[in-house]
């Protein structure tokens, strides 16, 4: 992370995306720059300072989920969301708790190797150029004679065979060749022979590569297929950043980065906590918090990759919490969690300021949509306020589901323009306080039927 990410403006570049929810930002943003300082510290006492995991307490649709996913943005780190209750103790048929770390992995591998072909993307498309020029233009096999080969005078027919080569090139680089089809080499995505594995415990754990291994026995194979020379450029510029860029290197950033950097966000945490837990078919919800007690306090997992330390990941926890409380988490685990925080229930004036604030706004996400059919689409100040009143109303109501209530609301109020909208293109629809309560009115005065369509 670089040196001018300070915690003010982590808050600053998450306040563009959520509105309020200041706490849960501020604490989020002293633990991100917190790993920025322990990395800066003398390594003996870097490796004693522990990451100071989270647990976010709040109702859907504040903002828990997105203030996690927006952070692991900021500084590129790999980042993980899973929901604790998918989980099963070990011994139980379902993902055991290491599997998250397994994935994250992936993650970083996959990111770092995107990093990478980036990097030799056009040293990859000259590679590429030059293989449909010899596409195109076949070397012509020539017999020499030895004076020819001491020679130091170009052979008329190579001159010839340049210029060629030449006015191909810039005449391929213009894209006047984009359409011509081209016979090339692909690898043959057939699948090998399937092969089932009943175990508890991911299929890294059986120490090798399955994969590679089943490679081996059963090499890739090739086949020739006829596509356009723009389509065939794509191909083979993929192909050879795949053999520029070095696996080893990139395995070795991607677990160091999952050491250092990686970020798990554990939704619906408060699912596996609870006096019900113990009984019942979630029997197993328990023994769930037990299993991931050493993978958050530090252990070290077996991916296919390699070893991995748990250590200095960051976990963010986000539950509601209605039933239970943080405090009905074991005590080993609760303490593995020293940072709680409290997000606040959303009312009217946040459904303002989240319909029309954020860079990613509802309201201007449906403009934009809207645009693309020719339709310029506007809101008043009114109907936006008409909205987020609704919004909050129907929350009070029924079931609080935050500022998800929104999308739906909007998706029913835009019902009919989105579906005629091809028909209405160069014209202007204004909406205002009064089209919202004609379109909603009925639905939020039927409480029942809100229920079901709100």
């Amino acid at each position: 992370m670089e040196n001018e990410l300070t915690p003010r403006k982590i808050v600053e570049k998450l306040d563009q995306y959520i509105i309020g929810q200041q706490e849960a930002k501020r604490a989020v943003a002293i633990a991100l720059r917190n790993r920025w300082r322990r990395q800066r510290v003398p390594k003996d006492m870097g490796e004693e300072i522990s990451p100071k995991n989270i647990i976010m307490i709040g109702p859907t649709g504040v903002g828990k989920t997105e203030i996690a996913r927006r952070l692991a943005k900021l500084d590129n780190s790999p980042f993980l969301k899973v929901e604790a209750s998918k989980f099963t103790e070990v011994g139980y048929v379902g993902r055991d708790v290491e599997s998250m770390i397994r994935d994250l992995v992936e993650i970083a591998v996959s990111q770092t190797k995107a990093e990478e072909q980036d990097k030799v993307r056009e040293k990859a498309a000259e590679l590429a150029e030059e293989r449909i020029l010899d596409i195109l233009l076949p070397l012509r096999p020539v017999e020499r004679s030895v004076s020819d080969l001491m020679s130091q005078t170009p052979r008329p027919e190579k001159v010839e065979e340049d210029s060629t080569r030449e006015k191909l090139r810039r005449l391929l680089k213009e894209g006047k060749l984009n359409d011509r089809l081209v016979e090339i080499e692909v690898a043959e995505s057939k699948p090998g022979p399937m092969i089932e594995i009943f175990s508890t415990a991911g299929v890294e754990d059986l120490g090798f590569n399955i994969k590679d291994f089943l490679g081996n026995i059963f090499p890739q194979r090739r086949k020739k297929t006829k596509v356009t020379v723009a389509e065939a450029l794509e191909i083979l510029a993929q192909e050879e950043s795949q053999r520029l860029i070095d696996m080893d290197k990139v395995v070795k950033t991607a677990l160091q980065r999952v050491e250092q950097s990686g970020i798990i966000f554990l939704d619906e945490i408060d699912k596996i906590v609870g006096a019900e837990a113990t009984q019942g078919p979630d029997v197993s919800r328990g023994g769930v918090q037990r299993d991931l007690l050493p993978i958050v306090e530090g252990s070290t997992v077996n991916t296919r990759y390699g070893m991995v330390r748990t250590d200095h990941i960051l976990f963010i926890a986000a539950g509601a919490f209605s039933n239970s409380k943080p405090s009905d988490l074991i005590p080993e685990l609760q303490g593995r969690f020293p940072i709680r925080v409290e997000l606040d229930s959303l009312g009217k004036e946040e459904f303002i300021r989240i319909l029309t604030e954020p860079h990613n706004a509802l309201v201007k996400q449906y403009v934009e949509l809207m645009a693309t059919e020719g339709v310029k689409l506007s809101f008043t100040d009114e109907a936006i306020a008409e909205i987020a009143e609704i919004a909050a109303m129907v929350n009070e109501r029924t079931e609080n589901i935050g500022a998800r209530r929104l999308y739906t609301i909007m998706e029913t109020l835009l019902e009919d323009i989105s579906f005629e909208a091809p028909e209405l293109e160069g014209e202007e629809i204004v909406i205002d306080a009064e089209y919202v309560r004609e379109k909603l009115a009925d639905i939020v005065e039927d409480e029942d039927l809100s229920r079901y369509i709100l």
